[in-house]
């Protein structure tokens, strides 16, 4: 029978907390960028301009048809350059925390755009109309009327979103980043108790994924 030893868990934790902050950063970065690049993905992808539609089709389709592993591996191998270039990073930066939040953060806008896109054609298009007759336009009117109130709808499902993009975030072992994850796997490895460290870590996203479910779940019987 195998013999669990859990003592070396606490003396770790400096290492497994800095671990959680670079998987948290991830997390909330991909998780706003995400939301803002699809909010507008989805608002392109309505559009009655057909060449701006059809960018956004085709943004959303490839993104959803790529494994996230390979997207991360895109960003961290092919694009580091540009990213230092365009973004004014200096030498020192961790390139894979750069590459591992922009990855995610423009995988995941595919997604987020999805949702919100649904979201908008939920509300009445009555109220569209309504607001074109007083004046507005078809973007004065998609700002003040219709996001606002899809938002209201598709706030339990963009948590949920984020919690399974939490909890995807552990692949990025592949760019050797020393996310929580990946932090506890290298401290078992190094101290012979790999078994227990994996599974603290996974006791760890299950409570923080089982918290952000049970706060989906109050929001939902909020908004119905």
């Amino acid at each position: 029978m195998y013999d669990f030893d859990w003592t070396s868990i606490l003396p770790a934790m400096p290492y497994l907390i800095q671990g959680l902050i670079i998987t948290l950063k991830i997390t909330v970065t991909a998780v706003i960028f995400g939301i803002v690049w699809g909010t507008l993905l989805a608002v392109m992808r309505l559009s009655p301009i057909k060449p701006i539609s059809w960018f956004a089709s085709a943004y959303v389709n490839v993104f959803r048809s790529v494994p996230l592993v390979m997207v991360l591996l895109w960003f961290y191998l092919v694009v580091p350059g540009f990213l230092q270039k365009v973004l004014g990073l200096s030498p020192q930066t961790d390139i894979r925390l750069i590459s591992a939040m922009v990855a995610f953060s423009m995988f995941e806008a595919a997604y987020y755009s999805e949702i919100i896109r649904a979201g908008i054609q939920s509300v009445s298009r009555g109220q569209s109309n309504a607001a074109l007759a007083l004046g507005m336009t078809h973007w004065q009117s998609m700002k003040l009327i219709i996001l606002p109130q899809a938002f209201r709808a598709m706030v339990p499902l963009l948590l949920t979103q984020g919690i399974v993009l939490f909890q995807d975030t552990s692949l990025v072992y592949v760019l050797s980043l020393a996310d929580f994850f990946r932090t506890a796997s290298t401290i078992g490895e190094r101290d012979g108790t790999q078994v227990e460290m994996i599974l603290f870590a996974g006791l760890v996203y299950f409570v923080i994924s089982l918290s952000a479910s049970l706060l989906v779940s109050y929001l939902k019987k909020r908004t119905v």
